[in-house]
């Protein structure tokens, strides 16, 4: 095996002993970040979302930095701030905790749409703009963010512009009894991050996400995804059909996940595997608030689109 596949394996395997019993949630998270998009964990609070962020992290080998989203938070308080530096008369600008190579957005929707837009071109374009300046942000970056359930007090509902950004929208869900008994006996999983040495660098990482871009990619996949993406935007019953982007990600997230299972092509499989997270958060139908209804329309929709063979 490879030096950087074995690598991401030990990482692989260091996740799931911090979160239990959620393995498919867990190999999802990884190839979202392999596949260089942005990560949102929604769930109730006290699952385990911060400390699946804090994870990523920490296997990863990535500087890292964790804001916690609240409804007085600027959005100088991320992007950073210019400050009059009286000695040598002139606006010195101070960078805010967007510069770092894996930003945990904690609570992402307790801060005001005016603070969530503050991400967007960081998000979109890894740069960010302060008084006509742009600043590039490191390489590789990152955007994990976790968010608590639309109708807890205290929330505001990401807008579609900000949703269509995150690659892939992951649900963790309670554990299972046997898994939770373990968590009753040996208390948090955080504390085990520091007893787990990184299994990559951001050398690495880069490394992986160059060969995940090679995956192969028959035409005949690149039209199974089309018809999927035409299925949704054909639906009268849906807000909003999948974007260009959304489309552009589904490849990149089934070749992440072809190249963690150690393909050098993408198979019809890999795009199943992955379409839900993907796609579920974008999209809503019109006589319902609640986004998760999502999960559904992705069963209907793969039901609907024949399987190329």
């Amino acid at each position: 095996m490879q030096p950087d596949r074995a690598a991401l394996q030990k990482g692989l395997a260091a996740l799931e002993t911090v979160i239990l019993g959620k393995s498919e949630q867990v190999r999802l998270c990884l190839a979202c970040l392999l596949a260089r998009g942005h990560l949102l964990i929604e769930d109730v609070p006290g699952v385990g979302k911060t400390t699946l962020a804090h994870a990523l992290a920490h296997v990863l080998g990535l500087a890292w930095q964790r804001v916690q989203f609240t409804s007085d938070l600027l959005p100088a308080d991320v992007i950073g701030v210019s400050v009059f530096e009286r000695t040598r008369q002139l606006f010195e600008f101070r960078k805010g905790p967007i510069f770092t190579q894996l930003l945990l957005a904690d609570e992402i929707n307790r801060a005001s749409p005016r603070t969530q837009s503050a991400l967007l071109e960081a998000m979109e374009e890894r740069q960010v703009s302060a008084d006509l300046t742009t600043y590039s942000l490191p390489d590789p970056f990152f955007v994990v963010a976790t968010q608590n359930p639309h109708d807890e007090v205290g929330t505001f509902a990401l807008p579609e512009s900000q949703l269509d950004r995150f690659l892939m929208c992951v649900t963790l869900g309670y554990p299972d009894t046997d898994h939770e008994r373990e968590l009753l006996k040996s208390g948090s999983r955080r504390e085990l991050l520091p007893q787990i040495a990184p299994a990559l660098n951001s050398v690495a990482l880069l490394r992986i996400q160059a060969a995940v871009r090679g995956v192969h990619v028959a035409d005949a996949l690149l039209d199974y995804t089309l018809a999927l993406i035409a299925r949704t935007r054909a639906r009268a019953d849906l807000k909003l059909g999948l974007s260009p982007r959304a489309g552009q990600g589904l490849i990149r997230a089934s070749q992440a996940w072809a190249y963690m299972q150690n393909r050098v092509a993408v198979m019809p499989e890999d795009v199943q595997a992955v379409l839900p997270a993907v796609v579920a958060h974008r999209l809503e139908r019109r006589e319902e608030l609640d986004m998760r209804a999502g999960s559904a329309l992705t069963d209907e929709i793969l039901k609907a689109v024949p399987v190329p063979l």
